[in-house]
């Protein structure tokens, strides 16, 4: 088995790596139901957009309750911590999260344009609300969050929701939004076809390109306007869990160290543009794959950008950069982290296997004379 040190570099990318896998599958069904309202004209075309993801958004979202239980077992004081402060606004997309189900099942239900209309607009902002607030909360990570640590390891918050709310959060919730909608779009580009296709088209060029304005505009925010986190003192990597027993400085411009220790990480945010790029132009000439493809990349890139900034951080603290949770010290022992892993190497394989089998059986264009044929059979 591996050592202690190597375990909480495995977890720290595994949990990223759940993280991305969230955001790439129920990415695009969130981007998709954002746009619902407005690339689907009548009842029939908003069927055609809900049936192309209709197979696999349940089993999209079980991503992000791995990622949180993932988050819980390897990291609990940050799971703790995170569910604490960010309390009201995990609420806020669990209820957001809550629409989506009954939308989705009770739409059809009644043929009334009014029903229906009032059930696509819930969706609508049952998706848009957790969109913005995923990358409203990662926005605050840099920030830092007004948490401390006493001498007991009890966690004391000081925060609000409203407090979430500040410019620099607003604008990473807008790169999450943009980020998600331009991939919604381009899978609609995949799936559809004739109007519905177009459009998406169309939205796809529209949020690819606010994506990179949001994206390039909160990276050079970061630069010049905030400063990151270092840890000063040496860390035991493989002793005892104590998060109180470091040193640590608001000495790091922009977050912007890890990126000149670490050349390599430059990728992340290189990856994130040049995706955004693609999207765009692969939508003007009507290449769906490609357009998809780039939006991956923008998804991967941008998550890995924030990921490698932060690192080791996973929760800093604002009131007390002390108590600041890094990967190091805020973790479950040798021996959780070592069950998890044969666990992990057992049933994530089983789990891709199943997914990319299920895409490739239910894969194909959606046209509207599929849903009108099927009007009982399908959403």
């Amino acid at each position: 088995m591996f050592d202690y040190e190597t375990l909480k570099l495995i977890w720290w990318v595994l949990v990223g790596v759940l993280l991305i896998g969230f955001a790439l599958t129920d990415g695009f069904d969130l981007g998709a139901v954002i746009l619902l309202p407005f690339i689907g004209k009548t009842d029939t075309e908003r069927r055609v957009v809900i049936n192309t993801f209709a197979p696999h958004w349940e089993g999209n979202q079980v991503w992000l309750v791995t990622a949180a239980g993932a988050l819980f077992a390897a990291w609990p004081i940050v799971y703790a911590a995170s569910f604490s402060g960010f309390y009201w606004a995990m609420l806020i997309v669990l209820f957001a999260l809550f629409t989506r189900p009954l939308g989705f099942d009770y739409r059809s239900k009644l043929d009334n344009p009014n029903w229906r209309s009032r059930w696509d607009w819930t969706l609508c902002v049952g998706s848009f609300v957790p969109s913005l607030v995923f990358g409203v909360a990662f926005g605050n990570l840099f920030l830092g969050v007004p948490f401390m640590l006493d001498d007991t390891m009890r966690i004391s918050y000081t925060g609000n929701f409203w407090g979430l709310l500040n410019p620099f959060g607003i604008l990473a919730g807008l790169v999450s939004v943009a980020m998600l909608t331009t991939h919604g779009a381009a899978w609609l580009m995949m799936r559809t076809d004739e109007h519905i296709q177009q459009r998406a088209r169309r939205a796809t060029q529209l949020f690819a390109a606010a994506f990179l304005v949001t994206f390039i505009g909160a990276g050079v925010w970061l630069w010049v306007g905030v400063d990151g986190y270092s840890v000063m003192s040496v860390i035991d990597f493989n002793g005892a869990i104590d998060p109180l027993s470091k040193i640590v400085e608001q000495n790091n411009p922009g977050w912007l160290a890890n990126y000149s220790h670490y050349p390599i990480m430059r990728v992340a945010p290189l990856i994130g543009i040049v995706g955004g790029v693609l999207a765009l132009l692969a939508a003007t000439t009507q290449r769906s794959a490609l357009a998809f493809l780039g939006s991956s990349l923008m998804i991967i890139g941008a998550l890995c950008t924030a990921g490698f900034a932060l690192f080791p951080f996973l929760m800093p603290s604002s009131i007390d950069p002390a108590s600041s949770l890094t990967m190091w010290d805020a973790v479950s022992s040798h021996k959780t982290l070592g069950i998890m892993f044969v666990a992990a190497g057992i049933f994530v394989p089983l789990i891709l296997m199943y997914t990319l089998w299920s895409y490739i059986k239910m894969w194909g264009v959606v046209k509207m004379s599929d849903v009108e044929s099927k009007s009982h059979g399908l959403y």
